[in-house]
């Protein structure tokens, strides 16, 4: 899973855009013949996400060259834990659940709650799905509002430097039998 965080503000040009990386997601997911009664729980430990690593980056596209100093990827961790961000001391962990299923098993239509600091919203996603054998793939994005979490978007320099309350995020998980 892949989160996509975008720079603005009069100043944006002296910043940079993010690309965190969660590489540790856990959970379960669960299918029947009846796609309303699939479903799926997953949750990530905000410590662990990976934050601007170059070969994500050059992945995400000319928005986000490469070459960004250690130093930076460090602050900007510390600024994502800390306690106006996501909280990461009293919020460890980021939770999705499937809430409800519909459509067909090529192209279901999926309702997935969010709890992100104890604050969760649904979204609506139509992901693609792909199964062979015993290993299911589905692959999709969606955009959240940090706002929408009780989160205040990072600035600095009263505003001329932030980051936009817009986060966009894609996924390619697979699960395994």
């Amino acid at each position: 899973m892949r989160v996509l965080v975008y720079r603005s503000g009069a100043l944006a040009r002296l910043g940079h855009n993010h690309v965190m990386t969660v590489r540790a997601l856990q959970g379960k997911l669960w299918s029947h013949p009846d796609i309303t009664q699939s479903g799926f729980e997953m949750s990530f430990p905000i410590a662990e996400m990976i934050v601007d690593d170059p070969e994500e980056r050059s992945a995400a596209g000319s928005d986000f060259p490469p070459d960004i100093a250690q130093a930076d990827r460090d602050g900007t961790r510390r600024n994502m834990l800390r306690a106006e961000v996501l909280d990461a001391e009293h919020y460890p962990r980021i939770e999705l659940k499937s809430v409800r299923i519909t459509g067909s098993r090529e192209k279901p239509q999926v309702t997935v709650r969010i709890t992100i600091k104890g604050v969760s919203r649904e979204i609506a996603l139509t992901p693609a799905v792909k199964l062979e054998g015993s290993q299911l793939t589905v692959a999709g994005e969606f955009d959240i509002l940090q706002s929408d979490f009780g989160i205040k978007p990072f600035t600095a320099a009263l505003g001329a430097l932030a980051v936009q309350d817009r986060l966009h995020m894609t996924f390619n998980l697979v699960a395994r039998k």
